[in-house]
């Protein structure tokens, strides 16, 4: 399939949205910067008045509607950040919207979408994915007459969207050597790819896709896009079981570089982001800068990581710390029979921990008969080089102990 999407359609897009959006800025990162030995900005998204991207696209596609499609209303489904862009443009134009939302939107941004859209907007919360709240968009349109806003899979949204090259290369005042993006749905890689293909063809585009939801790269090895059999809702923003057809054709035609980020090495980089660099990103917006390790990069090049998205609800960030540790080699689990007798868990503290090892977790599941009870213990190592002394200590220990592999149904249940 052809693109239809085109760079003059981009630029179309970026005088519409001139007297809506400021340019958000472009930062430096000195950390990103002496990790890498390449000259690395950070494209702050996370600061629109969203806090998101998406708003680019959602307002393009809406302020191009005919005064009888505006009467009608629109409907959207999101995992949260198109969902705010819409309610912003509804706000701002007038227009009343119904959007549909998978139950693993987080409540702040839920919250954030009642605020912005006002009496403008009617949420409805349906499904376990974004591709469950799609479906219930289209139906919804299909009996009401409403126009559908796309998240990404629409040409206007895909040219809003890609709004976001043009102005990285207008702020630098030249072109990138390399520039990082964060993929779901393929809306935002499309656009830069298809802006940057025609107006910057030396930059070289990276899509960055979790692990748990690549469905992009499934798209392009297949010729076409397909459906995942499994996508993880941790990275929220970019869980999207299947991309579009115009996104895949976009991406497809400028030959797009992609690249798998895993999930826990997403966690550092957003726990790096807020410690040392005052950054709230949620997951989708720390996967481009997340890719950088993992790339190539020479040294003195001039590299641009979008910080796609700053939605991320302070109670996650529990969860966020546990999987950094896991991916970091530090934090683990293991099932222990202890004797019932006095002294049984002193003798593990003493004999088994070494002397930066801590107990982070401890349930006592049951008593296997009268001689013995089983409890699930989780250990968070001082560095994860101590592991294999843990484990040595484990074998000589007459305690019976096993660990709890991080691909079992325990694990899970546990983290």
């Amino acid at each position: 399939m052809t693109s239809p999407l085109t760079a003059d359609a981009v630029d179309a897009a970026a005088a519409r949205l001139v007297d809506i959006l400021d340019p958000t800025p472009l930062h430096r990162s000195e950390r990103l910067s002496a990790a890498t030995g390449a000259q690395v900005w950070l494209k702050r998204e996370d600061l629109q008045p969203v806090r998101s991207y998406k708003v680019r696209g959602a307002f393009t596609l809406i302020a191009g509607l005919t005064p009888d499609q505006r009467a009608k209303g629109v409907v959207a489904a999101s995992a949260g950040n198109h969902a705010q862009g819409v309610a912003f443009a509804c706000q701002r134009l007038g227009v009343d919207a119904r959007i549909y939302l998978p139950r693993n939107t987080p409540r702040q941004k839920r919250d954030r979408v009642a605020a912005l859209g006002g009496g403008h907007v009617e949420m409805v919360v349906v499904g376990e994915v974004y591709d469950d709240a799609s479906r219930a968009a289209k139906a919804d349109a299909a009996r009401s007459g409403a126009v559908v806003v796309p998240a990404f899979d629409a040409v206007d949204t895909m040219a809003g969207q890609g709004t976001v090259a043009r102005e990285i290369v207008d702020q630098l005042g030249r072109t990138p050597d390399v520039v990082t993006v964060p993929v779901g749905g393929g809306g935002l890689l499309g656009g830069m790819a298809t802006w940057l293909a025609a107006r910057s063809s030396s930059t070289r585009l990276v899509g960055a896709e979790p692990e748990g939801a690549a469905s992009m790269a499934a798209a392009l090895a297949a010729g076409r896009p397909i459906d995942l059999d499994e996508v993880s809702p941790f990275v929220d923003g970019v869980a999207v079981r299947r991309v579009g057809d115009l996104t895949h054709a976009a991406v497809d035609a400028t030959g797009t570089e992609l690249i798998t980020v895993p999930e826990g090495a997403v966690c550092i980089e957003m726990l790096q982001m807020y410690q040392t660099d005052g950054i709230i990103a949620e997951p989708a917006g720390a996967l481009a800068s997340t890719a950088l390790a993992d790339l190539a990069l020479e040294p003195d090049s001039t590299v641009v990581a979008v910080v796609s998205g700053g939605n991320n609800d302070v109670s996650r960030y529990g969860e966020i710390v546990e999987r950094a540790l896991i991916h970091e080699g530090r934090k683990h689990y293991f099932l222990v029979d202890f004797p019932q007798e006095p002294g049984a868990l002193r003798r593990f503290l003493d004999e088994v921990l070494g002397p930066e090892d801590d107990i982070t977790y401890f349930d006592y599941i049951k008593r296997n008969n009268r001689d013995t009870g089983t409890a699930i213990v989780g250990l968070e190592l001082g560095d994860p080089e101590d592991l294999l002394p843990l484990l040595a200590r484990m074998d000589a220990s007459p305690l019976a102990i096993e660990r709890v592999d991080p691909d079992s149904p325990l694990f899970r249940v546990i983290t």
